[in-house]
Protein backbone atom coordinates (compact mmCIF):
# COMPACT_ATOMS: atom_id res chain seq x y z
CA UNK A 1 0.00 0.00 0.00
CA UNK A 2 2.89 2.22 0.63
CA UNK A 3 4.34 1.68 -2.47
CA UNK A 4 1.18 2.09 -4.17
CA UNK A 5 0.43 5.74 -2.35
CA UNK A 6 3.87 6.40 -3.15
CA UNK A 7 4.27 5.77 -6.82
CA UNK A 8 0.72 7.30 -7.85
CA UNK A 9 -0.16 10.17 -5.36
CA UNK A 10 1.21 12.59 -7.29
CA UNK A 11 0.68 10.51 -10.87
CA UNK A 12 -0.59 12.05 -13.65
CA UNK A 13 -2.03 9.48 -16.17
CA UNK A 14 -2.59 12.13 -19.00
CA UNK A 15 0.99 13.11 -19.44
CA UNK A 16 3.74 11.08 -21.84
CA UNK A 17 6.22 9.36 -19.15
CA UNK A 18 9.40 11.21 -20.60
CA UNK A 19 11.77 13.05 -18.76
CA UNK A 20 11.91 15.75 -21.63
CA UNK A 21 8.92 16.74 -23.85
CA UNK A 22 11.55 16.13 -27.13
CA UNK A 23 12.10 12.59 -25.92
CA UNK A 24 10.94 9.79 -27.57
CA UNK A 25 9.11 6.66 -25.88
CA UNK A 26 9.45 3.53 -27.20
CA UNK A 27 6.44 1.08 -27.49
CA UNK A 28 6.85 -2.42 -28.29
CA UNK A 29 3.13 -4.69 -28.75
CA UNK A 30 2.78 -8.16 -29.75
CA UNK A 31 -0.15 -9.88 -30.44
CA UNK A 32 -1.13 -13.52 -29.05
CA UNK A 33 -3.99 -14.99 -31.55
CA UNK A 34 -5.99 -16.93 -29.04
CA UNK A 35 -9.04 -18.09 -31.52
CA UNK A 36 -9.99 -17.60 -34.95
CA UNK A 37 -13.66 -16.47 -34.31
CA UNK A 38 -15.07 -16.22 -37.97
CA UNK A 39 -13.92 -14.93 -41.39
CA UNK A 40 -17.49 -13.79 -43.14
CA UNK A 41 -16.98 -14.13 -46.97
CA UNK A 42 -20.19 -12.13 -47.62
CA UNK A 43 -19.38 -9.26 -45.14
CA UNK A 44 -15.52 -9.61 -45.75
CA UNK A 45 -15.04 -9.32 -41.85
CA UNK A 46 -12.69 -11.13 -40.15
CA UNK A 47 -13.26 -11.47 -36.34
CA UNK A 48 -10.24 -12.89 -34.00
CA UNK A 49 -9.72 -12.91 -30.05
CA UNK A 50 -6.33 -11.80 -29.20
CA UNK A 51 -3.81 -10.80 -26.27
CA UNK A 52 -2.31 -7.24 -26.83
CA UNK A 53 0.83 -7.70 -25.52
CA UNK A 54 2.39 -3.65 -24.72
CA UNK A 55 5.78 -3.06 -23.01
CA UNK A 56 6.93 0.71 -22.25
CA UNK A 57 9.21 2.35 -19.82
CA UNK A 58 7.80 4.67 -17.16
CA UNK A 59 10.80 6.59 -15.78
CA UNK A 60 8.05 7.85 -12.86
CA UNK A 61 7.53 4.23 -11.31
CA UNK A 62 10.84 3.50 -10.59
CA UNK A 63 11.72 2.54 -7.01
CA UNK A 64 13.99 0.85 -4.48
CA UNK A 65 12.42 -2.78 -3.77
CA UNK A 66 14.93 -2.75 -0.66
CA UNK A 67 12.79 -0.14 0.57
CA UNK A 68 9.93 -1.52 0.26
CA UNK A 69 10.10 -5.53 1.52
CA UNK A 70 11.55 -6.87 -1.33
CA UNK A 71 8.53 -6.10 -3.31
CA UNK A 72 10.10 -5.58 -7.22
CA UNK A 73 6.70 -6.50 -9.07
CA UNK A 74 3.50 -3.95 -8.59
CA UNK A 75 -0.22 -4.98 -10.31
CA UNK A 76 -2.08 -1.56 -10.96
CA UNK A 77 -4.85 -0.98 -12.74
CA UNK A 78 -4.42 0.13 -15.76
CA UNK A 79 -6.82 3.60 -15.27
CA UNK A 80 -4.46 5.03 -12.64
CA UNK A 81 -1.32 5.10 -15.05
CA UNK A 82 -0.31 6.78 -18.86
CA UNK A 83 -1.12 3.79 -21.45
CA UNK A 84 -0.16 3.63 -24.96
CA UNK A 85 -3.44 4.61 -27.26
CA UNK A 86 -2.39 2.01 -29.89
CA UNK A 87 -5.97 1.08 -31.99
CA UNK A 88 -6.74 -0.97 -34.98
CA UNK A 89 -6.70 0.75 -37.91
CA UNK A 90 -8.90 -1.12 -40.05
CA UNK A 91 -11.48 -1.44 -37.49
CA UNK A 92 -14.85 -2.96 -39.24
CA UNK A 93 -17.09 -2.40 -36.01
CA UNK A 94 -16.22 0.80 -34.73
CA UNK A 95 -14.83 -0.69 -31.55
CA UNK A 96 -11.28 0.44 -31.82
CA UNK A 97 -10.32 0.15 -28.09
CA UNK A 98 -9.60 -3.68 -26.28
CA UNK A 99 -12.40 -5.35 -24.75
CA UNK A 100 -11.38 -5.33 -20.82
CA UNK A 101 -9.06 -2.86 -19.70
CA UNK A 102 -7.26 -5.83 -17.20
CA UNK A 103 -4.19 -4.39 -14.32
CA UNK A 104 -0.78 -3.57 -15.82
CA UNK A 105 2.28 -5.23 -13.92
CA UNK A 106 5.02 -2.18 -13.78
CA UNK A 107 8.36 -3.36 -12.76
CA UNK A 108 11.06 -1.91 -10.31
CA UNK A 109 12.99 -0.68 -12.96
CA UNK A 110 10.17 1.49 -14.35
CA UNK A 111 9.25 -1.53 -17.55
CA UNK A 112 5.63 -1.53 -17.54
CA UNK A 113 3.77 -4.42 -19.06
CA UNK A 114 0.36 -4.50 -20.30
CA UNK A 115 -1.46 -7.31 -21.73
CA UNK A 116 -5.11 -6.48 -22.13
CA UNK A 117 -7.08 -9.34 -24.03
CA UNK A 118 -9.32 -7.98 -27.23
CA UNK A 119 -11.91 -9.41 -29.97
CA UNK A 120 -11.32 -7.34 -33.11
CA UNK A 121 -13.44 -7.66 -36.24
CA UNK A 122 -11.13 -6.52 -39.20
CA UNK A 123 -11.80 -5.91 -43.02
CA UNK A 124 -10.35 -8.43 -44.68
CA UNK A 125 -10.65 -8.68 -49.18
CA UNK A 126 -12.16 -11.94 -49.69
CA UNK A 127 -10.63 -14.00 -52.98
CA UNK A 128 -12.89 -16.53 -54.46
CA UNK A 129 -11.31 -17.48 -57.30
CA UNK A 130 -10.28 -20.81 -56.09
CA UNK A 131 -13.16 -21.89 -53.94
CA UNK A 132 -13.11 -24.56 -51.85
CA UNK A 133 -10.21 -24.11 -52.17
CA UNK A 134 -9.01 -21.38 -51.38
CA UNK A 135 -6.35 -19.45 -49.28
CA UNK A 136 -6.77 -15.57 -47.97
CA UNK A 137 -4.97 -12.95 -46.39
CA UNK A 138 -6.26 -10.69 -43.88
CA UNK A 139 -4.17 -7.88 -42.66
CA UNK A 140 -4.48 -6.36 -39.10
CA UNK A 141 -2.76 -2.74 -38.82
CA UNK A 142 -2.26 -1.19 -35.58
CA UNK A 143 -0.58 2.90 -34.58
CA UNK A 144 -0.84 5.07 -32.46
CA UNK A 145 -4.02 7.00 -32.67
CA UNK A 146 -2.89 10.76 -31.64
CA UNK A 147 1.15 9.79 -31.40
CA UNK A 148 3.57 10.75 -34.47
CA UNK A 149 6.75 8.64 -34.64
CA UNK A 150 8.74 11.95 -32.93
CA UNK A 151 6.79 11.30 -29.59
CA UNK A 152 6.06 7.23 -29.96
CA UNK A 153 8.83 4.93 -31.20
CA UNK A 154 6.60 1.98 -32.14
CA UNK A 155 8.16 -1.15 -32.12
CA UNK A 156 7.19 -4.90 -32.78
CA UNK A 157 8.00 -6.48 -28.89
CA UNK A 158 10.37 -9.39 -31.17
CA UNK A 159 12.21 -6.43 -33.86
CA UNK A 160 15.57 -6.16 -34.19
CA UNK A 161 17.36 -2.82 -34.44
CA UNK A 162 18.03 -3.35 -38.15
CA UNK A 163 15.22 -4.88 -39.23
CA UNK A 164 11.66 -4.31 -40.04
CA UNK A 165 10.35 -7.13 -40.81
CA UNK A 166 8.86 -10.01 -38.26
CA UNK A 167 8.87 -13.69 -39.87
CA UNK A 168 6.43 -14.97 -36.44
CA UNK A 169 4.61 -11.43 -36.04
CA UNK A 170 2.18 -13.38 -33.90
CA UNK A 171 2.42 -15.50 -31.37
CA UNK A 172 0.16 -19.12 -32.19
CA UNK A 173 1.15 -21.36 -29.04
CA UNK A 174 -2.06 -20.90 -27.21
CA UNK A 175 -4.20 -20.72 -30.48
CA UNK A 176 -7.36 -22.58 -30.40
CA UNK A 177 -7.44 -24.57 -33.79
CA UNK A 178 -10.12 -23.50 -36.18
CA UNK A 179 -12.19 -26.40 -37.29
CA UNK A 180 -12.50 -24.30 -41.07
CA UNK A 181 -9.52 -22.51 -41.53
CA UNK A 182 -5.47 -23.27 -41.06
CA UNK A 183 -3.30 -20.54 -40.22
CA UNK A 184 -0.46 -20.59 -42.72
CA UNK A 185 1.82 -17.30 -42.12
CA UNK A 186 1.72 -14.68 -39.56
CA UNK A 187 4.32 -12.00 -40.89
CA UNK A 188 4.46 -9.01 -39.20
CA UNK A 189 5.94 -5.46 -40.71
CA UNK A 190 6.92 -2.48 -39.26
CA UNK A 191 5.96 1.17 -41.49
CA UNK A 192 7.11 4.35 -41.31
CA UNK A 193 5.30 6.77 -43.46
CA UNK A 194 5.17 10.77 -44.03
CA UNK A 195 2.15 12.52 -45.36
CA UNK A 196 1.92 15.86 -47.48
CA UNK A 197 0.25 17.34 -44.61
CA UNK A 198 2.72 16.79 -41.61
CA UNK A 199 6.59 16.93 -40.92
CA UNK A 200 6.36 14.10 -38.79
CA UNK A 201 6.59 10.47 -39.24
CA UNK A 202 3.68 8.10 -39.10
CA UNK A 203 4.10 4.58 -37.89
CA UNK A 204 2.26 1.50 -37.83
CA UNK A 205 2.75 -2.20 -37.34
CA UNK A 206 1.25 -3.87 -39.98
CA UNK A 207 0.32 -7.97 -39.34
CA UNK A 208 -0.68 -10.27 -42.14
CA UNK A 209 -2.22 -13.56 -41.68
CA UNK A 210 -2.53 -16.44 -43.89
CA UNK A 211 -5.30 -18.87 -44.12
CA UNK A 212 -6.32 -21.83 -45.79
CA UNK A 213 -9.60 -23.21 -45.89
CA UNK A 214 -10.25 -26.56 -44.76
CA UNK A 215 -11.89 -28.44 -47.59
CA UNK A 216 -13.24 -31.58 -46.31
CA UNK A 217 -16.74 -29.95 -45.22
CA UNK A 218 -17.21 -28.15 -48.82
CA UNK A 219 -16.09 -31.74 -50.60
CA UNK A 220 -18.49 -33.76 -49.10
CA UNK A 221 -21.24 -31.39 -48.85
CA UNK A 222 -21.11 -28.91 -51.97
CA UNK A 223 -18.67 -31.00 -54.17
CA UNK A 224 -19.46 -34.63 -54.52
CA UNK A 225 -23.07 -34.24 -54.61
CA UNK A 226 -22.91 -31.91 -57.96
CA UNK A 227 -20.54 -34.45 -59.04
CA UNK A 228 -22.98 -36.80 -58.92
CA UNK A 229 -25.65 -35.39 -60.24
CA UNK A 230 -23.73 -34.59 -63.23
CA UNK A 231 -23.80 -38.22 -63.95
CA UNK A 232 -27.40 -38.67 -63.38
CA UNK A 233 -28.38 -35.96 -65.80
CA UNK A 234 -25.97 -38.22 -68.49
CA UNK A 235 -27.85 -40.96 -67.32
CA UNK A 236 -30.88 -39.56 -68.57
CA UNK A 237 -30.19 -40.53 -72.59
CA UNK A 238 -29.93 -44.42 -71.47
CA UNK A 239 -33.65 -44.27 -70.18
CA UNK A 240 -36.22 -45.64 -73.32
CA UNK A 241 -37.35 -42.25 -74.83
CA UNK A 242 -41.33 -43.28 -74.32
CA UNK A 243 -40.48 -43.52 -70.71
CA UNK A 244 -42.64 -41.22 -68.11
CA UNK A 245 -39.77 -40.38 -65.54
CA UNK A 246 -37.57 -39.33 -68.05
CA UNK A 247 -38.78 -36.02 -68.26
CA UNK A 248 -39.51 -36.18 -64.10
CA UNK A 249 -35.66 -36.89 -63.65
CA UNK A 250 -34.09 -34.17 -65.80
CA UNK A 251 -36.63 -31.70 -63.77
CA UNK A 252 -35.41 -33.24 -60.19
CA UNK A 253 -31.92 -33.24 -61.76
CA UNK A 254 -32.05 -29.47 -62.15
CA UNK A 255 -33.71 -27.53 -59.39
CA UNK A 256 -30.98 -30.48 -57.00
CA UNK A 257 -28.60 -27.95 -58.89
CA UNK A 258 -30.36 -25.22 -58.45
CA UNK A 259 -30.33 -25.55 -54.76
CA UNK A 260 -26.42 -26.15 -54.31
CA UNK A 261 -26.16 -23.02 -56.62
CA UNK A 262 -28.17 -20.90 -54.36
CA UNK A 263 -26.34 -22.07 -51.40
CA UNK A 264 -23.02 -21.45 -52.82
CA UNK A 265 -23.98 -17.58 -53.48
CA UNK A 266 -24.97 -17.47 -50.03
CA UNK A 267 -21.68 -18.50 -49.06
CA UNK A 268 -19.53 -16.50 -51.34
CA UNK A 269 -19.60 -12.85 -51.49
CA UNK A 270 -21.36 -10.93 -54.72
CA UNK A 271 -18.47 -9.73 -56.36
CA UNK A 272 -17.88 -9.27 -59.37
CA UNK A 273 -13.93 -8.95 -59.81
CA UNK A 274 -13.39 -12.66 -59.54
CA UNK A 275 -15.64 -15.83 -60.43
CA UNK A 276 -15.17 -18.78 -58.34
Amino acid sequence: RRLYNDLLSNYNRLIRPVGNNTDRLTVKMGLKLSQLIDVNLKSQIMTTNMWVEQEWNDYKLKWNPEEYGGVDTLHVPSEHIWLPDIVLYNNADGNYEVTIMTKAIIHHTGKVVWKPPATYKSFCEIDVEYFPFDQQTCFMKFGSWSYDGYTVDLRHISQTPDSTEIEMGIDLQDYYLSVEWDVMRVPATRNEKFYSCCEEPYQDIMFNITLRRKTLFYTVNLIIPCIGLSFLSVLVFYLPSDSGEKVSLCISILLSLTVFFLLLAEIIPPTSLTVP
